[in-house]
């Protein structure tokens, strides 16, 4: 992968919707060449997906999210992937990552309420065979997603000025 290419990815990290066009005006390619190398970067899978980042306060969606730590016995020959495998096909579960630390594997879960967050962990996360340890935090507030302020910033206060 050369330059241009992670150039490309960072520009479309930022912002997926702009136009092959837009895009070239702010490289060194052509729109034909920013297309290209697009398609050349989706077919290699490098571009998994193109998503939108939603502030669901906003549109009123009353989820509950919470940060799922887990303690976890790898497999032999297989590690961590096989149980990060089997969590990953859970819905609730919207991201799974390896960590270091304290704790092996984090995920970030969703449901309808408290009740149902903790119903999903009682029930399916923490009866997994080589899950020795789980810690929930629940997700009060975002204020930022994927490097997307979630808030509208204001303008900076003035302050009165006298003689």
């Amino acid at each position: 992968m050369d330059e241009k290419d992670l150039e490309l990815l960072r520009i479309l990290e930022e912002n997926s919707r702009l136009s092959a066009k837009e895009i070239a005006s702010m490289t060194a390619l052509s729109a034909a060449e920013v297309e290209a190398r697009i398609h050349a970067l989706e077919d290699a899978q490098v571009i998994r997906k193109y998503t939108t980042v939603v502030n669901w306060e906003l549109a009123g969606n009353g989820e509950v999210s919470a940060i799922i730590e887990l303690k976890v016995s790898p497999e032999r020959d297989y590690g961590y992937d096989r149980i990060a495998e089997r969590l990953s096909r859970f819905r609730q579960v919207r991201t799974l990552r390896l960590m270091t630390g304290t704790y092996d594997l984090q995920l970030l879960v969703s449901g309808k309420n408290m009740q149902e967050v903790s119903r999903f962990v009682s029930e399916h996360v923490a009866q997994m065979d080589r899950i020795r340890e789980t810690a929930t935090h629940i997700i009060m507030k975002s204020y930022k997603e994927n490097g997307n302020k979630l808030f509208s910033e204001q303008e900076p206060e003035r302050l009165p000025y006298s003689f």
